[in-house]
């Protein structure tokens, strides 16, 4: 853990009095923007560390992440969506159903050097009987608008990131207490899914494997419970983040992305690190 932050380094509290906040994403202008996906907002944390509305209503925003060009994607539980916002602010849907069925409610989101898209699709916006698929899938969506179901065997698959090379796809099963991890082939298909860290539970500390990003080493940072547990490349588990609430989403910030921004049920907290994280769509 030294060589990924100092020991004094501290636990930042930037925010608090939301209600249940997720989808931490950080725009190259300089400003973090995250998700209240019972408040049905999008707020933007600006320069100043000021919080305003960025939109509302979001949809029930949950996930956030930008394409190549910056522009804002989003996994929108209520409306059943991965919608993107334009330059000039329309909201567009990309994809909200699949083979003429909808989505059960996607979740997050991350974009590979290509332009394509994947996201999570579980339940959690969603009653037992809004859903048309009876699993829960991961899905790519190309630039060209092609949309393709990549794995469905997951109990209840959450944040998901690429390591720096893209060859390996990181997926949360959230229910199952576990990271899954996959290779990701040439068309942007994956295969040989196997278990990269098992047993993210603690029965004393509230969190689940939810949200998770990748370091420029390789490193893997997932929320858990008790706060951010982070993994070497090869899945050893390096040490954690305490967190005094339950974490649900990390990002990585500010113009040297170093720091680490974390959404916790009511509130946002951030943390100094000595390595810069992946960029978005890079």
């Amino acid at each position: 853990m030294q060589s990924i932050f100092d020991d004094s380094a501290k636990l930042e509290k930037v925010a608090g009095d939301f209600q249940f906040i997720e989808g931490p994403i950080w725009h190259p202008d300089g400003f973090l923007l995250f998700s209240d996906i019972p408040a049905n907002i999008i707020y933007k944390l600006t320069s100043n560390q000021q919080v305003e509305v960025f939109r509302r209503p979001s949809g029930k925003a949950n996930g956030n992440t930008l394409d190549k060009e910056n522009r804002l994607l989003t996994a929108e539980h209520e409306n059943r969506r991965v919608s993107r916002t334009e330059k000039d602010g329309q909201v567009i849907t990309l994809a909200d159903r699949y083979q003429g069925k909808k989505f059960n409610s996607p979740n997050d989101l991350v974009v590979k050097s290509d332009g394509s898209i994947y996201f999570t699709d579980p339940s959690y916006g969603v009653s037992k009987e809004q859903e048309e698929f009876g699993f829960y899938g991961v899905y790519r969506l190309a630039s060209d608008g092609k949309l393709t179901l990549l794995v469905k065997d997951l109990v209840l698959p959450n944040g998901l990131a690429f390591s720096p090379d893209e060859q390996k796809l990181y997926v949360n099963n959230s229910e199952a207490g576990y990271i899954a991890v996959f290779d990701v082939k040439p068309d942007g298909t994956v295969t040989n899914e196997r278990l990269f860290a098992a047993d993210l539970k603690d029965a004393s500390q509230g969190g689940v494997p939810d949200g998770l990003k990748v370091d420029l080493e390789g490193n893997v940072y997932s929320t858990g419970p008790g706060g951010v547990w982070i993994f070497s490349p090869d899945g050893k588990l390096l040490g954690k983040i305490s967190v005094p609430e339950t974490a649900t989403n990390v990002a990585w910030g500010e113009s040297d992305r170093k720091t680490l921004y974390i959404t916790a049920n009511t509130s946002l907290y951030r943390i100094r690190l000595k390595i810069a994280g992946v960029r978005p769509g890079k």
